[in-house]
């Protein structure tokens, strides 16, 4: 599903960029284009005007103008600007009214076959002024009426064609090497932008099948023992009450276990900003400490602490005296027979810093960036066994988040396991 996902974006993206260039390079190329025809046509008529109207048949005009003798005289005896001559190939050609050819001129030394050549390429085009290509060539053309007819200018463009072929050829190859390089881009980031919706799917996915299962047993035995009583009806309520203990032991777990669900999705969902007052962290700390002695030493365990005193935090002290709570209940559960439980709080530049360790079997490697997450259980037969549903750290990551804290974990195998809890300190 993520794949075809992954594919239509990148097939709508590439099409828009496609779109996008070409219109771009439409536009520049119209641009270049119509400039280009601007320049010929300002050329033509620039020659037209300066052009010599009474040269000899293939001769320079008197007075000596042309290429060999700039400055010249035309044959009415007027200065022949030979600018042109420096700038492009032209020359002109007059005619009868049946394109009969009367005259040529030009300041090259030209080959008389191209007159003819030319001379066809314009009747058949039959405009007042067309392009046309002869000999490898470009050449443009004007026609213009004179007394005994009409001249036409001929002009070669070939330069400004080539110009306009190499841009076409610019553009593809730089649109080719552009879309493959958007298209390696697009895929890359395409990838990073589907992850974190794929990664959020799948954890639904998960979540949904732990919750199911975890709501399958208890309802499998409540429906068993639901069985049982329905089976002897005939027996008073005293001497069935173990099953009915039962079915209600349960039913607490089950109400447990949707409370929690319940404040997951409060804490994920919530839109309304909590109301955080400065408290006394150390204090907090302590009076938990005060709170869970009695379990500590019902397992035999060897509690050491060291508490800095009067270190305040912002935050709401009910859910931070939650998640020292789990963390603290998580460090009892899995500490080794005969452990010790350590915990240290202490100020570290500007950040408050809860360190609470237990000896034991450890966490590996692989297991401590999703112990975090809802229902995930290193162990989950000695999970079950102390009533966990491994969503404990899941509600502590989700609080310390909203206070924008930071709770991690670092473990030893074999040894021990420290959470790390750290909050700005007021």
């Amino acid at each position: 599903m993520f794949n075809k996902l992954r594919n239509r974006f990148l097939i709508v993206n590439l099409v828009t960029i496609s779109v996008l260039m070409l219109i771009a390079f439409a536009s520049i190329y119209t641009i270049t284009y119509r400039n280009a025809q601007n320049d010929i046509r300002s050329e033509l008529s620039r020659i037209a005007n300066i052009a010599p109207r009474n040269f000899d048949n293939g001769q320079n005009p008197p007075g000596g103008g042309g290429m060999n003798n700039p400055g010249g005289m035309n044959g009415n005896g007027q200065p022949v600007d030979d600018t042109f001559t420096e700038r492009s190939l032209s020359f002109s050609i007059e005619i009868d009214s049946n394109w009969k050819m009367t005259a040529t001129h030009s300041p090259f030394d030209m080959d008389t076959t191209l007159y003819q050549s030319a001379l066809s390429e314009a009747k058949a085009i039959n405009k007042n002024n067309g392009q046309f290509k002869l000999d490898n060539s470009d050449w443009a053309f004007i026609k213009q009426p004179i007394s005994t007819g009409y001249k036409l200018i001929f002009l070669d463009v070939t330069a400004q064609q080539d110009i306009l072929k190499n841009l076409i050829y610019t553009f593809a190859v730089v649109g080719l090497i552009m879309l493959v390089a958007l298209y390696f881009t697009s895929r890359f980031f395409a990838n990073r932008s589907i992850y974190p919706v794929k990664e959020a799917f799948d954890k639904q996915k998960q979540f949904i099948a732990d919750a199911s299962h975890e709501l399958k047993t208890p309802l499998a035995i409540i429906n068993t023992n639901a069985d049982v009583l329905l089976s002897n009806r005939e027996e008073t309520i005293e001497s069935q009450a173990r099953w009915l203990e039962y079915i209600k032991l349960e039913t607490e777990r089950m109400a447990r276990l949707t409370n929690d669900l319940l404040y997951l999705t409060e804490m994920d969902d919530s839109r309304t900003p909590m109301v955080y007052t400065p408290f006394d962290l150390s204090e907090t700390v302590e009076r938990i400490i005060l709170t869970m002695e009695a379990v500590i030493f019902e397992k035999e365990l060897t509690l050491d602490y060291e508490i800095e005193p009067n270190l305040m935090v912002q935050g709401s002290q009910e859910q931070i005296h939650q998640v020292i709570m789990i963390i603290l209940d998580n460090a009892i559960k899995y500490a080794n027979s005969q452990g010790t439980i350590t915990i240290s709080l202490t100020h570290q530049q500007q950040e408050v810093l809860l360190n609470v360790t237990n000896t034991g079997e450890g966490i590996a490697p692989e297991h401590l960036t999703r112990i975090f997450d809802r229902f995930y259980r290193t162990d989950t037969s000695r999970a079950r066994k102390q009533g966990g549903y491994g969503l404990g750290l899941a509600i502590a990551r989700s609080i310390v988040d909203q206070h924008e804290g930071k709770l991690y974990a670092t473990s030893v195998v074999g040894e021990s396991t420290t959470f790390h809890l750290q909050f700005n300190a007021v």
